[in-house]
């Protein structure tokens, strides 16, 4: 098992101990998007769940007094994904969506895979470029942007953002005016996505020929067209009405004299697993079915926004239980992390908890009696109940509680809420 990190690396000297070593091992690879390929010798597969256990259970024994809560991130899950991604999408270049997980040593993983990244902030755009990737790998996917953001991406040579709006052309032409731009168009909701965009973002389909024309007049480069069609769609029919959308957006592009568009984005809205496979064939099909000149002569560039997609499964949440009480027959647990910290997510997108008991005495829990549970966060936030009428063993306060794919939309959306602070939770880097 070779090991990143020794959990003495939990607390704060983590991050830059991992940079440092990470660095080292990766600063001459930076492939160009599109030319993303698996660093050699390194493992391309997810560790298995009998060896994750193993690494964690090591973890807490060396870190005697641990109880705070941490992640484990799986690097070769990474590039796993990244190697299913090539495989099914070999014509679409991802830009990982950092606002999914912004996690350091995630995130220089992925710049070292060669993918392109989705930024929508200056902060964003600082954290990409600070590990060595190019401006030309980043696209500003933000419809609305502040002043000094849009200042500050011309400064640092950013030239690909996203409108939907003429008071996004009129900032754009004062401080960015040789941005290259991408019409971010809404597209039919029919892909039964958890999560909608359309009330907030694209322009309407008879907004498309007055903002184009307004981008010509104000002598601004439109290169292409941007579209979402939801996260978590189920329905992946959506790509060829969207994909659809946008072939007509570029032929109109083209009726109004504007030059020919180049570049496309499909956004985001994929998640691993069987689902992918699906979405990919979607995709493929509606590519084929609406660009197959540009896909023969590759002039068209396809980029996507992923961000669950590689965010989610490598990242394992590991949480100690702090308390506990017994009330008619239903055991009730407090652990040290919850909805206002990682678990936030749970407010509004109600996934199944994978959910796995670790108790130090028998690591295995297996054979045991399971009773009916609640498990509530460390808060004094009543709303703060992370699992209820869950099946558990019984569990004794420093004992574990492990949940899995806890990457997407996990600490980027905690908070410091009565001080238990998720942007501390720290992160330990795995591998075979």
């Amino acid at each position: 098992m070779d090991i990143f990190l020794v959990i003495s690396c939990i607390r704060n000297s983590f991050f830059n101990k991992f940079s440092s070593f990470l660095s080292n091992k990766v600063s001459k690879l930076r492939p160009m998007v599109g030319e993303a390929k698996l660093i050699k010798n390194r493992v391309t597969k997810p560790v298995s769940r009998d060896d994750l256990f193993h690494f964690i259970k090591s973890a807490i024994s060396n870190e005697q007094q641990q109880t705070d809560p941490f992640y484990v991130l799986d690097l070769g899950a990474i590039r796993s994904l990244v190697e299913t991604w090539f495989d099914n999408l070999p014509v679409v270049q991802p830009f990982y969506a950092v606002k999914c997980n912004p996690n350091p040593a995630f995130l220089k993983e992925m710049a070292a895979l060669g993918t392109g990244f989705d930024c929508a902030s200056l902060p964003e755009i600082e954290t990409i470029l600070s590990l060595g990737v190019s401006p030309d790998r980043i696209v500003f996917a933000n419809t609305c942007k502040p002043e000094s953001h849009i200042k500050y991406a011309a400064k640092v040579g950013v030239k690909l953002t996203t409108f939907d709006s003429n008071c996004e052309l009129e900032k754009i032409k004062k401080w960015h005016p040789k941005c290259a731009l991408l019409i971010r168009i809404k597209v039919p909701e029919t892909s039964g996505a958890t999560f909608k965009f359309g009330s907030k973002f694209g322009a309407l389909p008879e907004e498309i020929v007055p903002l184009l024309k307004a981008a010509q007049e104000a002598k601004l480069q439109v290169v292409g067209v941007s579209f979402h069609i939801g996260s978590r769609a189920i329905n992946f029919h959506a790509f060829e009405d969207a994909i659809g959308a946008a072939k007509a957006t570029f032929d109109t592009a083209a009726q109004l004299g504007l030059p020919k568009m180049h570049i496309l984005d499909i956004g985001g809205g994929f998640t691993s697993g069987p689902k992918f496979t699906d979405a990919a064939s979607a995709v493929k099909v509606a590519l084929q079915k609406y660009f197959p000149d540009e896909l023969a002569d590759g002039n068209l560039k396809i980029i996507a926004e992923p961000g669950r997609f590689f965010a989610n499964s490598p990242f394992t949440l590991t949480t100690s239980v702090i308390g506990k009480r017994e009330r008619a027959e239903v055991k009730e647990y407090w652990i040290s992390d919850g909805i206002s910290g990682s678990m936030n997510f749970l407010k509004y997108d109600h996934d199944e908890v994978i959910c796995t008991p670790l108790i130090m005495k028998n690591p295995t829990c297996k054979e045991l009696k399971t009773w009916s549970s609640t498990v509530f966060g460390p808060t004094c936030d009543a709303a703060d109940t992370v699992l209820k009428g869950f099946e558990l063993p019984e569990l004794d306060v420093n004992d574990w509680l492990v949940f899995h794919n806890m990457g997407a939309y996990t600490s980027s959306r905690g908070n410091d809420f009565n001080g238990f602070k998720t942007s501390a939770i720290p992160t330990i880097a795995y591998e075979n």
